[in-house]
């Protein structure tokens, strides 16, 4: 049986994507602290806010920056790092790396050179948010951040209208009123919790509704990402079955010049109803 690799880590030549805390430092597993500690270096968002984390914990690991601004030029350095046989560990500032910000990409391009990808796997504010918002997280869609300009995002929530899984959002605090407002206008008052802080001392859940978060936040100007659990829409009610109006629907679209099969399908794309019962129902013998 293959050795666990775990007793190897870090690896050389291997791209480790790390969870840091996202609050407490307690909350970083055993693994994640010995793949920081032999790390050759740390790629991470803001080196000021890693290096006070990594000081913390007692590592001493060279850090460069990697951030949605930079990577284009870092991409390729850390590929050849990776090539030259270096521990490579890739941070976020909290939570995750990978989920909406530059890890991604870099995860990617390593996989397409041939380098082995691991995810030492932690905090992750969507998963954290979803399980304490006591909403539906059978089934859930994660949205990240939608566009920050209000046209592009209120089109992209028209979008997400008749979406029944449950949605996950991030959000910026200083873009957070305007998202709410959007919401309750193209979506409905639906259920909602807002979480902040979250695994902090000060971690806040605001809910139950979209309504009842934007009037919070309008009287407690939020600080801090924010991620957003909301309720998917209701399933759609399934139409109604009148079989002299979908009779005479049928009738008229044959009269204007379709075959059968043609008005069965252009009922059924204009109904809702199946295909196959509407033209089972033209062959049916009309009921007094």
């Amino acid at each position: 049986m293959q050795a666990p690799v775990q007793e190897h880590e870090p690896a050389a030549g291997v791209l480790y994507l790390v969870a840091p805390p996202t609050g407490t430092l307690d909350a970083l597993p055993p693994r994640a602290r010995r793949v920081l500690a032999g790390a050759d270096r740390v790629a991470c968002e803001d080196t000021r806010r890693s290096g006070l984390l990594l000081h913390h914990l007692g590592i001493r690991a060279p850090l460069l920056s990697f951030h949605q601004h930079n990577q284009t030029a870092r991409i390729p350095q850390l590929l050849a790092a990776l090539e030259a046989g270096e521990a490579i560990a890739v941070i976020s500032d909290a939570g995750l790396p990978g989920v909406s910000d530059p890890g991604q990409e870099l995860a990617a391009a390593a996989r397409a050179a041939g380098r082995q990808v691991i995810c030492v796997p932690g905090p992750s504010a969507v998963t954290t948010a979803l399980v304490s918002s006591g909403l539906p997280m059978g089934r859930f869609c994660f949205e990240g951040f939608l566009p920050p300009k209000g046209g592009p995002r209120r089109q992209r929530l028209e979008a997400l209208a008749g979406e029944e899984r449950t949605l996950v959002l991030f959000e910026a605090p200083h873009r957070l009123l305007a998202l709410l407002e959007d919401l309750l206008a193209v979506l409905g008052d639906r259920p909602l919790q807002v979480a902040r802080e979250l695994t902090k001392r000060h971690e806040e859940q605001v809910g139950p509704t979209v309504a009842a978060a934007l009037e919070h936040f309008r009287r407690t100007p939020p600080q801090g990402e924010c991620t957003l659990v909301l309720g998917g829409a209701p399933p759609a009610a399934a139409p109604v079955w009148d079989e002299a109006d979908l009779r005479r629907a049928l009738d008229a679209l044959v009269a204007g010049g379709l075959s059968n099969r043609e008005a069965a399908r252009t009922l059924a794309e204009r109904s809702g109803h199946s295909r196959r019962d509407l033209y089972a129902l033209l062959h049916r013998e009309p009921s007094d």
